[in-house]
């Protein structure tokens, strides 16, 4: 058998794009996978079918609620079984095409569970038949993660679900209670919310989107409220009993005080990720794991044992799918003698909801505990052309600047569309801009991304439309 010059474990977002621009750079390249599909988490069961949801039942809240008041007259009839099968065809698209990169790219595929037996030995063990042994010079573990459980809640993916059982309810439930007010949490409880469900999101700490810039978690709040969703912040989870009809939830306050209880007839369990690093071998072969699972990783993405690299969810950083894109790409153009680089200050983030929120570098918080003296400008949607017409006025945007340089540290929107228009924002600081750079750079109109622009002129204090 010949040996590859890489072989990537995980062929999700990053293991994927590691391994395709690896071959790229004249690697020869093997990818190995578990699942009977290529994509991860990501394709299969997160990104993009929870996307597929998010759009369709945006869609239909919209015919429900909207269309009327633009003069369009209809009463929308759900076929859940359809929007689920609609979701299905987006997922099995998007894996076909990584499996076509894959082939077009000439890299070999093994479907199997991997392990490192050595630095330079990888065992696949396929569901059926033998396993073998490949030989390679390098490899990269693109792994992922998963659901991170709740000790004492046994989900079972039908009453009390993960993540990956709120995509596939097979009708929609009267009452949902999510634990955790993270963004997938959020993003699903939207979901089913839109669709008829009355959905309660629990969360210990006492705002939702950890990380997320402080004023706009509460403006995402008050307009998700507003859309009906209802909210026990400082709350904790204590007991779950589901013998009977519907599930009952004992609920009380993490500063103390008296507990209640929730009855729903679906549970969501959304309280984060945790890195996949099972059955891989690392401690057979001396690569050191950190006691959260994650994998301690050099500049160069190398692990503690020569020639085995980690990407994406299993090391440091926020588990996002384009940061794992981004770490695949420069491990391989390292591997090729080329100098990869991931810019870790520029990595956007974006909450899918009805608005979407986005994020890109500092939070005014994270500049406040590090001293960095800054300025403020903003915008509000309630002034944009554009927004007015299209009736999505909820939300604004937030340029930090510094206060010396003018340099934006940090851009935070709200707002219809706000995953793209952060973009602007992250090229921006890619390249080291000012605020007034973004405020002199022309903007078509009408457009949101207007907002942008005016956010920035507002940094100096001279909006034009304000």
């Amino acid at each position: 058998m010949s040996t590859y010059d890489l072989i990537v474990i995980g062929t999700g977002p990053g293991g994927y794009v590691c391994a395709i621009r690896a071959a790229q750079l004249g690697m020869k390249v093997a990818v190995v996978e578990k699942r009977a599909t290529h994509g991860g988490t990501c394709l299969n069961v997160g990104c993009i079918p929870s996307k597929a949801l998010l759009h369709a039942s945006e869609a239909y809240a919209e015919a429900a609620h909207d269309f009327a008041g633009m003069g369009i007259k209809v009463k929308p009839e759900l076929d859940l079984a359809a929007m689920l099968a609609f979701k299905d065809e987006g997922v099995k698209g998007n894996v076909d095409g990584v499996a076509y990169l894959l082939k077009k790219n000439k890299i070999d595929a093994f479907q199997g569970t991997g392990r490192i037996l050595a630095p330079h030995q990888v065992e696949v063990t396929p569901e059926k038949g033998k396993a073998q042994v490949l030989e390679t010079k390098a490899i990269v573990l693109a792994t992922g993660s998963e659901v991170a459980h709740v000790p004492g809640i046994e989900v079972d993916e039908k009453r009390i679900v993960s993540s990956t059982g709120a995509l596939d309810l097979p009708k929609v439930p009267k009452r949902m209670v999510v634990i955790g007010g993270g963004y997938i949490g959020l993003e699903l409880g939207s979901v089913w919310s839109r669709l008829g469900s009355k959905v309660t999101v629990v969360e210990m700490l006492h705002t939702i989107t950890p990380g997320l810039d402080g004023e706009l978690a509460k403006q995402l709040q008050r307009i998700l409220q507003k859309q009906g969703l209802t909210f026990m912040l400082g709350a904790k989870v204590t007991k779950v009993d589901s013998k009977g009809k519907s599930v009952k939830l004992t609920v009380e306050p993490v500063d103390g005080g008296k507990a209640e209880e929730l009855e729903a007839d679906v549970v969501l369990v959304s309280i984060g990720r945790v890195p996949t690093t099972k059955g891989l071998g690392l401690s057979d072969i001396g690569v050191e794991v950190h006691d959260g699972g994650r994998i301690v990783v050099d500049h160069k993405f190398q692990t503690t044992v020569p020639g085995i690299y980690a990407i994406g969810d299993v090391i440091a950083g926020p588990m996002l799918a384009h940061k794992a894109e981004e770490e695949g790409i420069a491990v391989a153009e390292d591997l090729a003698g080329q100098a990869g680089h991931v810019n870790y200050d520029v990595i956007p983030s974006v909450v899918y909801t009805a608005p979407e929120v986005a994020s890109v570098g500092k939070t005014e918080e994270q500049l406040k505990q590090e001293g960095v003296h800054y300025k403020v400008g903003k915008f509000p949607f309630t002034a944009n052309g554009r927004a007015k017409v299209n009736r999505t006025t909820d939300g604004f945007v937030k340029v930090l600047a510094d206060e010396t340089t003018d340099r934006v540290l940090g851009v935070h929107i709200i707002g219809a569309d706000a995953g793209t228009m952060i973009a602007e924002a992250a090229v921006l600081m890619e390249f080291g801009g000012s605020a007034e750079d973004l405020a002199r750079t022309c903007h078509a109109h009408p457009t949101l991304n207007e907002a942008v622009k005016e956010a920035a002129l507002a940094v100096d204090k001279r909006p034009i439309h304000m």
